[in-house]
């Protein structure tokens, strides 16, 4: 056989493997430089067990050769060496949250990972320490308000998005290459440069799209993978919107009953739902200004992520009397966000149907986050470059879900659709309690996660983890 011959049947066995071409995979990363990490955490010193690198990779993973970036990393060493398991990278929620400063803070893990993983997270494209763009809104552009009242209005925002993105795009090189697809071949670099035959993996939130499409796309390469608070990547934007919507109101649902019950509640006593009607009432006719409805189902979406139940009552009785609800920051990774999730939205008619079917959904709250990421990304190009779709995984190890059953921001719903799409490649938990981010709600939940990280345990099929006291732990 002529070595034409031997390279062409490589080259399709190859492709049939499934497997990425090497021009796809790129050329092997750089080993990790690890040093000091820089001291830019307020309240947070610099812990010699903890040490920063960058990693370099490309900016386009179809162009290894071409441009490319620095991905900031941070590792945190197991305090038991002796008992060391491997390592164990953590994935970021948000789209935004900054994984450095998570190992930094070291505050997102239970006391046996600390002692048995080197504990590893990173920046993903466009947050923080990698690549993080400068992102000014023109200044003769004024920013829509939410929800969009008109085709005005929408036609404003879409104007508004794309000048932003505009002054964004110049000041990151990979403003245009921050989907999470391209995060996936990041963390597979990142797994090569730590020297790690395969990937143990716990993906938070956002981060858990992360993780569902690693396995995806690397499925020999995977150890474990934990999904925590799970995002379910296969929904067009009005399930999306409608899911979300409807999420808000379970956890809504539950502050009621709360507050109708406890001796803590503020407003115990009264009418909940009429006094938070007549909230957004007020903010309907403008006495909040310039903060409107959308401000104040943000007061309960921060709030009930915690959830902080006492702080919501607390709230609601000073919207009810008078004092304007105070502004709630929800950041979004714009490129990251955008470039993963179509908002298809044509104009101002389909964008009120949307309102209208997440109104539907949650009479009490109206709107969910959802709406804000689709106000986020109206206007953003298409197709984009990481479409939603059902997950194909086939691991030698099942993924862990782990969800709470009043999530107001990645629903039960998600994990259970996640869950179905995986069949016997996922296993969901449900802690049967409230807020978003259950990990370390108790023992169970911390337990569950454990045993499967350090011993490749699942827990059997329809495990729950219980709630504490109207949701002490």
């Amino acid at each position: 056989m002529s070595s034409r011959t031997v390279a062409v049947a490589i080259a399709v066995l190859t492709l049939l493997a499934g497997l990425p071409t090497p021009a796809h995979a790129g050329p092997a990363p750089p080993s990790l430089a690890w040093g000091e990490c820089l001291d830019d955490l307020p309240n947070v010193p610099l812990d010699e067990g903890v040490q920063c690198a960058r990693l370099r990779l490309p900016v386009d993973w179809a162009r290894p050769h071409g441009p490319t970036f620095e991905l900031a990393v941070a590792h945190r060493a197991a305090r038991l060496p002796n008992r060391r398991v491997g390592t164990l990278v953590f994935g970021p929620g948000g789209p935004g949250d900054s994984g450095v400063e998570r190992i930094r803070r070291g505050d997102r893990f239970s006391d046996e990972l600390l002692d048995r993983f080197d504990l590893v997270s990173f920046d993903p494209r466009t947050v923080a320490r990698t690549a993080a763009p400068v992102c000014t809104p023109d200044p003769a552009l004024r920013k829509p308000p939410i929800p969009l009242t008109s085709q005005a209005d929408f036609d404003a925002a879409v104007a508004y998005n794309r000048a932003l993105w505009d002054r964004c795009r110049p000041t990151s090189p990979v403003f245009d290459h921050a989907d999470t697809l391209s995060t996936v071949h990041d963390l597979e670099a990142l797994r090569r440069a730590l020297g790690e035959r395969r990937l143990t993996f716990h993906g938070s939130s956002y981060g858990t799209l992360l993780g569902q499409q690693y396995a995806e796309q690397y499925p020999g390469r995977v150890r474990a993978v934990v999904l925590e608070g799970v995002f379910d990547h296969s929904l067009g934007v009005r399930s999306f919107a409608w899911t979300q919507a409807a999420a808000l109101q379970d956890a809504f649902d539950e502050f009621v009953s709360w507050c109708d019950r406890s001796t803590e509640c503020v407003l115990r006593g009264r009418d909940v739902r009429s006094v938070w009607a007549g909230v957004l009432a007020r903010a309907d006719r403008g006495e909040y200004a310039p903060r409107t409805a959308f401000d104040v189902t943000a007061v309960a979406l921060g709030t009930l992520a915690g959830p902080s139940w006492p702080q919501l009552a607390a709230a609601v009785r000073d919207m009810d009397g008078g004092i304007p609800p105070r502004e709630v920051k929800l950041p979004l990774a714009v490129a990251a966000l955008c470039a993963d999730w179509p908002a298809t939205v044509r104009d101002y008619e389909e964008y009120a149907g949307l309102v209208r079917e997440a109104r539907a959904a949650a009479p009490d709250v109206r709107y969910g986050a959802g709406l804000l990421a689709v106000q986020t990304c109206l206007g953003w190009p298409s197709p984009v470059r990481n479409p939603p779709h059902d997950l194909h995984v086939h691991t030698r190890t099942p993924l862990l879900l782990l969800n709470a059953r009043h999530d107001p921001r990645t629903g039960y719903a998600w994990a259970t659709n996640v869950a179905r799409q995986l069949g016997r490649q996922g296993r969901l938990v449900t802690y049967e309690g409230w807020g978003h981010g259950t990990y370390l709600r108790n023992d169970c939940t911390k337990a569950v996660v454990d045993r499967y990280l350090v011993e490749l345990a699942l827990p059997t099929p329809g495990a729950q983890c219980p709630a504490g006291i109207d949701g002490k732990e």
